[in-house]
C-alpha cells in the first residue's frame, strides 16, 4: 500500500473549519485527562497507522540523506578559526537536507492529511513560514549577514506565522490552570520563536548536539501529542525527525558536513511552532512549557550566557566562545560526551513534560524542578572546571 494516503487516514474523520482537531461528534464536552487517561480514549495503534507513519519518516530520512550527500559536494566551505571548535574546512549547509525533506513532508500532508493538518489559513502560514524561515537562514549561510539584520528576517518569518493564526492565547500553569492572554499572547509568541530560534543556532556548535536535540525533541512532542490528539503536531514532528535522522549520521560522532544556519534555524523555528500549535490546538491545549522543557538544556546555556554577558557589558550579538557547551569543550570535556549529555537534558525534559501533564496540579511545580537542578549541576561543573584550567576569556 502506497506510504503518501495515509497521512488522510490517521484517525476518524473530523472537522477542520475552526482549526481546531477533534474526533467527529463527541457525545461530551473533551474533559482534561492526565497522560495514561488519555491513552485510553485514542484510536488503537492500527487506526493511528503509526508503523506507515515512521515509513514515511524512514522515506524522508533517506530523502535528506540523498540532499546532504550532495551539499557535502557542493556546500558552502566553513573555515575554522579562532572561535570555532573544528580545525580542518568542512562545508556546512547540510541542513538543506532536513529543510527540504521538512518540506517536501509537509506538502504531502497538506495535499493527503485531511486529519493531520490544520485549517487552511493556519496550515498556510506553517508553510510560508517555514520556507521563509529556511530561505533567510540558507542566505546568512552564504553571506554572514549582521545580526540585527538577521533576526529583523526572523521577525518577518515568525510574523508570519502568527498574522496567520498561530500565537498561543491560553498559558497553562501550574496551580492555578489554564489562563486566556488575549492579545498579549502575539508579543510572547513572537519573543518565544526568535529565543528558540536563536537558541538552537547558538547551540550548534559541536557536532551532533543540535541534531541530536532536535531529533529527540520531534520523538517526544509526536508522542505527547498523539496521546492528546494533537495530530498536527504529531505528524509534522515525526517529518522534521525524519529531516534529521537523514542528517545526522554526516554530523556525529565524526562531522562530513555541518548543518549550518539553514539547519539551526529552522529547526528552532519550527519547534517554536510547534509548541505553540500543541498549546492551542488537538483535543486539550498542552502547557506552553512543553517545548521550553523540552529544550531545558540548550535554553538555560543561552539563558545564563546572555544575561552574564549582559552584566559584563560585553555585546551580546557578537560571536564568542562563552557558552557553557563550549567552555566544557575548552577545558579538555570529549566534544561527542557534550552532545551526549544534552542529548539527555533532552530526554530528561521530555519525561519531565510527560510527568508534568499527568500530575496534579499540586505535584506541577515540584516536577518542574527536575531539568532546573540538572542544569544547575552542569553549570557547577563547568564553572570547576573553568576555575582549575584558569580561564578566564569567556
Amino acid at each position: 500500500m502506497p506510504i503518501i494516503p495515509v497521512l488522510a487516514r490517521a484517525v476518524p474523520a473530523c472537522n477542520p473549519s475552526d482549526g481546531q482537531y477533534m474526533r467527529t461528534a463527541p457525545s461530551k464536552p473533551v474533559k482534561f485527562q492526565p497522560w495514561f487517561g488519555a491513552m485510553e480514549h485514542l484510536p488503537a495503534l492500527p487506526d493511528l497507522s503509526l508503523p506507515r507513519h515512521l515509513a514515511l519518516m524512514a522515506g524522508l530520512a533517506m530523502f535528506s540523506a540523498i540532499i546532504v550527500r550532495a551539499m557535502i559536494a557542493v556546500g558552502v566551505p566553513d573555515r575554522p578559526d579562532a572561535r570555532k571548535a573544528h580545525s580542518v574546512t568542512t562545508p556546512k549547509s547540510g541542513g538543506v537536507g532536513i529543510v527540504a525533506a521538512f518540506l517536501l513532508g509537509v506538502l504531502l500532508l497538506y495535499r493527503y492529511g485531511q486529519v493531520s493538518r490544520l485549517s487552511e489559513g493556519h496550515f498556510l502560514g506553517v508553510i510560508g513560514a517555514a520556507v521563509l524561515m529556511a530561505a533567510v537562514s540558507f542566505i546568512d549561510d552564504l553571506f554572514d549577514v549582521s545580526f540585527l539584520i538577521k533576526l529583523a528576517a526572523q521577525l518577518v518569518a515568525a510574523s508570519v506565522a502568527v498574522f496567520a493564526g498561530l500565537w498561543v492565547q491560553i498559558l497553562v500553569q501550574p496551580f492555578i490552570g489554564p489562563v486566556d492572554i488575549g492579545l498579549f499572547g502575539i508579543p510572547v509568541t513572537l519573543v518565544f520563536i526568535l529565543f528558540v530560534t536563536n537558541a538552537m543556532n547558538f547551540i550548534d556548535g559541536l557536532n551532533g548536539l543540535a541534531a541530536g536535540v532536535t531529533l529527540i525533541s520531534c520523538l517526544f512532542l509526536a508522542a505527547i501529542a498523539a496521546a492528546y490528539s494533537g495530530f498536527f503536531v504529531y505528524t509534522a514532528a515525526l517529518l522534521l525527525a525524519g529531516g534529521v535522522l537523514g542528517f545526522l549520521p554526516f554530523n556525529f560522532p565524526s562531522a562530513k558536513i555541518f548543518m549550518g544556519d539553514v539547519g539551526s534555524q529552522f529547526c528552532g523555528f519550527m519547534l517554536a511552532l510547534f509548541g505553540i500549535a500543541a498549546a492551542r490546538y488537538g483535543s486539550e491545549p498542552l502547557s506552553f512549557l512543553l517545548v521550553p522543557l523540552l529544550l531545558s538544556g540548550v535554553l538555560f546555556d543561552v539563558a545564563f550566557t546572555l544575561v552574564r554577558r549582559w552584566l559584563a557589558g560585553d555585546n551580546i550579538a557578537k560571536a564568542h566562545r562563552g557558552h557553557l557547551y563550549q567552555l566544557a569543550h575548552r577545558t579538555g570535556v570529549d566534544a561527542r560526551i557534550i552532545a551526549l549529555l544534552h542529548w539527555g537534558f533532552t530526554v530528561l525534559g521530555g519525561l519531565t513534560a510527560i510527568g508534568f501533564l499527568a500530575a496534579t496540579p499540586s505535584w506541577r511545580l515540584p516536577i518542574l524542578l527536575a531539568p532546573v537542578l540538572v542544569q544547575l549541576a552542569w553549570l557547577w561543573f563547568v564553572i570547576a572546571r573553568a576555575k582549575k584550567n584558569h580561564l578566564t576569556d569567556w
